[in-house]
């Protein structure tokens, strides 16, 4: 089997040692994505343009891989706040659309203060 391992670009990639994704064969697993702007390396303040960021990483990292949204069957999102859950949800609905992966949201802390969503999905190709 195939590992081809996908880059962002991001100084965390390698600090702390990971790869946004790796495609091995029919699957492809993305890291969990914040919502930094890494043509600028700057995090929007709103959650609403952090989902969006999080969600156009995920996007290029599944099409580098040769996947795409419509091959996603499983996602984890963390918030940090349960007022935020709504307006996330509406653009999830927006990208997800009729694909409808398996999902669970949960409310906790991320690791910078600014981080107000971050985002994980697993792709397989049926």
């Amino acid at each position: 089997m195939s590992r081809k391992l996908i880059s962002t670009g991001s100084p965390f990639e390698k600090t702390a040692g990971y790869s946004r994704a790796v495609a091995a064969g029919d699957e492809c697993f993305v890291s969990g994505t914040t919502g930094y702007d890494y043509d600028t390396m700057t995090m929007p303040e709103d959650v609403s343009e952090q989902t969006r960021n999080a969600l156009a990483t995920i996007g290029r990292a599944l099409e580098e891989a040769d996947f795409s949204f419509r091959d996603v069957v499983r996602a984890r999102y963390v918030v940090t706040d349960r007022a935020h859950v709504q307006t996330v949800f509406a653009i999830l609905g927006e990208t997800f659309g009729e694909v409808r992966p398996a999902a669970t949201m949960i409310i906790a802390d991320l690791v910078e203060p600014e981080m107000k969503v971050e985002i994980d999905v697993t792709a397989k190709r049926i």
